[in-house]
């Protein structure tokens, strides 16, 4: 991608490569993968890929992306970004940049991880193979991420937390289930809905954020989805 003559272009110094690295090396090990037969899956020797997982040198952002498709998680990327410094203040841009041209011991990398986005009735079935639409965000989530975007006011309040009609959320359905945090739950043969997890007297409720909706009794075979670990309006 051009980009047109700035004052000044700096690389963010946002994030280091602990993340790719961690997720790469848990992939390794889960997969019984050595740096042999990873290096020869991704066109590199097997001191490069050495390297790399033990923090020694930067893979350039076709390699990383390229580990991402061999290990089984080709829908998580990575980026760079940028910052364009103004006379007054700084706005955030990400763009597309040609590594030759850049010096590579300055470069710091995003690591992005993409998770699809579901329609609420995919979670009352298997998920599909190929969703088709994904959406790009720094959380590394525990288990398979998938975002969502709420269809009604249920969880939209005039103060505190609130998360209205159109917002997108991201669910992680690794994370442990506690009091306080909004859930995907379905109880027995209903759809699966946000609310906000409460308990009390060992009991536990599904509460909407919305006065005008009902507080629910958790039911024996209630099922817990995921907790929603980011909320953000649909472009």
């Amino acid at each position: 991608m051009f980009i047109e003559p700035l004052k000044a272009v700096r690389i963010l110094p946002a994030m280091n490569m602990d993340k790719w690295i961690a997720l790469v090396r848990d992939r390794m090990e889960e997969l019984k993968l050595t740096q042999e037969q990873l290096a020869e899956r991704v066109g590199v020797s097997q001191g490069s890929v050495g390297h790399w997982v033990n923090k020694r040198r930067q893979p350039k952002i076709e390699s990383m992306n390229r580990t991402f498709v061999e290990i089984g998680m080709p829908h998580y990327s990575v980026s760079l970004q940028l910052r364009i410094q103004g006379q007054v203040g700084e706005a955030r841009g990400t763009y597309l940049v040609d590594e030759e041209d850049q010096d590579l011991d300055l470069m710091q990398y995003i690591v992005c991880f993409r998770y699809p986005v579901l329609a609420w009735d995919a979670l009352d079935g298997a998920v599909e193979a190929d969703p088709g639409v994904f959406e790009q965000t720094d959380y590394l989530a525990r288990g398979k991420g998938y975002w969502l975007t709420v269809e009604n006011d249920a969880m939209s309040a005039s103060s505190g937390r609130s998360v209205p009609q159109g917002m997108r959320i991201l669910v992680d359905p690794g994370l442990e289930v506690e009091s306080g945090r909004l859930v995907i739950a379905r109880q027995p043969g209903k759809t699966a809905i946000l609310r906000e997890l409460a308990e009390e007297g060992g009991q536990q409720y599904l509460k909407a954020l919305n006065g005008s909706y009902p507080t629910l009794v958790c039911e024996a075979g209630c099922e817990f989805l995921g907790v929603v670990v980011r909320v953000h309006g649909v472009v």
